[in-house]
């Protein structure tokens, strides 16, 4: 885990720790990445590295989670729509998932972090952080199977667990596929909109 006393350097420090780490996880994966190498970069000792972080693991996930948490932060909250119809529900959806994927595109060391992230999922630590952020989603699930539901997008005949689940796991294996096989950013829109489609098929409310 990211001990307190990291939170206790200045930003410039944490910075320096963070960028230094982003560039080996990126350049060369988890596996083949090199602390020496990331203290080199970040101009300390290994004694201090292993003062603010409990090893590569935990260095891994401060670097992938702090990344992340900066793309959301610039892309803003997903706007969950409080009316309209099923069309407007799965166009924000749509929207926002493109904006996201955009940015990726534009974002290739986030990219390589999050696919290295995927390629690592049986490590214990990440695998738990991977977990942890998963929980953390739940809230905001809820709120978006609610608010499709409200406007006759996803169906209501099923239990809200499991329609969740069936959105998580096609979501995560969309994520997966379009950061592997890293498409054109200019075929983004239409697998995007695809995508979403299949979603929306799985989910859709039945006839009466």
């Amino acid at each position: 885990m990211v001990r307190p006393r990291f939170a206790k350097l200045a930003p410039a420090q944490q910075q320096r720790i963070l960028q230094a780490a982003v560039d080996e996880f990126a350049e060369h994966g988890f596996h083949d990445a090199s602390l020496n190498q990331v203290i080199e970069a970040a101009g300390i000792s290994k004694g201090s590295l292993y003062y603010y972080f409990d090893g590569k693991d935990d260095l891994y996930v401060y670097a992938v989670q702090t990344e992340l948490q900066a793309l959301f932060t610039r892309l803003g909250p997903f706007p969950l729509p409080s009316e309209g119809d099923a069309d407007t529900f799965w166009s924000t959806v749509e929207r926002y998932y493109l904006m996201l994927m955009s940015a990726l595109v534009d974002s290739p060391q986030l990219a390589a972090l999050i696919r290295g992230w995927i390629a690592t999922s049986a490590n214990p630590t990440l695998r738990r952080a991977q977990q942890e952020a998963e929980l953390a989603l739940g809230p905001w699930l809820q709120q978006a199977l609610a608010a499709g539901q409200r406007v006759g997008a996803i169906r209501t005949d099923l239990p809200p667990a499991l329609l969740i689940a069936v959105v998580s796991g096609m979501g995560q294996t969309m994520d997966t596929w379009l950061l592997i096989e890293e498409p054109d950013r200019d075929e983004l829109p239409r697998l995007i909109s695809a995508l979403i489609e299949m979603i929306r098929g799985a989910v859709r409310p039945v006839a009466a």
